[in-house]
């Protein structure tokens, strides 16, 4: 494995349609020429991954989850994963470029867009239900991706792909209990949203509220309710990954990734680093680079 890990771009095999693909999850192995898709890898495209059949493993952001037959996996953009084939998976995979996802906000609330893949809130992999129809579902959207006849076929496909959404979302919203108020929801949303642009200013909790217009406390209080954690780990969990990230996706020295992600000094960085992972930027470089 090189020192690096590929940052794949969305590239479909089929022309027709603009931004949306689904293909069979084993012939994820044929389409990689330029990667080895059981070694991690990064996105600039959204996916779903269904296993129809088949116990493996899917590492999705530093952590290896288990998967068994009618697992989905949500895939958000930047996000490393790694696949482990088997010859007994199969399944299928929709890829999809954020432009795609967002013509979808006209007809799904943004809401149900965040909780689908909101990692930090739920887990990444949905057990589809044996009495649920989402597999077929994916079946008519993969003949009918492939379908020779192409009079509507980009309505009737954004049709079906809103209504697999729609369902992944339904399962998610039964299986995790999500009592929160929709106004502490839409806030956490706002703070996220906020840490992703100026991570690199502050860290600091009470900057966010100010910049939020709510207080330090308030502020907590939305986090603990939303996803059991402070306004402070928040901010540190989103700074870790985007460390790991940089710091397994290209050749940056910590030296410098520590100014990229706003630290003064380097060895602050390195104990701020070492704090949350126990090893250093270049322990846990090596770790991956394996």
């Amino acid at each position: 494995m090189s020192q690096d890990i590929p940052a794949i771009r969305f590239q479909s095999g089929y022309d027709k349609l603009d931004g949306i693909e689904i293909l069979r999850l084993e012939d994820i192995l044929i389409r990689s020429h330029d990667h080895d898709p059981e070694q991690p890898h990064q996105t600039d495209f959204y996916a779903f991954f269904l296993y129809t059949n088949g116990n493996t493993k899917h590492l999705i952001d530093f952590v290896s989850h288990e998967i068994r037959k009618n697992a989905l996996v949500c895939i958000r953009k930047g996000q490393v994963n790694a696949f482990q084939f088997a010859e007994n998976v199969t399944g299928y995979a929709i890829l999809f470029t954020q432009t795609y996802f967002e013509k979808q906000f006209k007809i799904l609330p943004e809401s149900i867009i965040f909780r689908l893949f909101a990692s930090q809130l739920f887990s990444p992999v949905i057990q589809i239900p044996e009495d649920r129809n989402v597999v077929s579902y994916f079946d008519l959207l993969f003949q009918e991706f492939y379908n020779v006849e192409q009079t509507h076929k980009e309505a009737i496909v954004s049709g079906l792909f809103t209504i697999i959404v729609s369902k992944i979302e339904q399962l998610r919203h039964q299986q995790v209990e999500f009592t929160t108020e929709s106004n502490y929801l839409y806030l956490f949303i706002q703070f996220e949203n906020l840490i992703k642009h100026q991570y690199t200013t502050s860290r600091n909790a009470d900057f966010y509220a100010k910049s939020l217009g709510i207080t330090y406390k308030h502020l907590n209080h939305i986090c603990k309710e939303v996803i059991q954690k402070t306004a402070k780990q928040c901010i540190d969990d989103f700074i870790i990954l985007e460390a790991k990230r940089n710091l397994i996706n290209s050749r940056i020295k910590s030296t410098e990734l520590a100014y990229q992600l706003g630290f003064t000094e380097s060895t602050n960085f390195v104990k701020y680093f070492k704090k949350y992972t126990e090893l250093t930027p270049n322990q846990f470089k090596k770790l991956h680079s394996k």
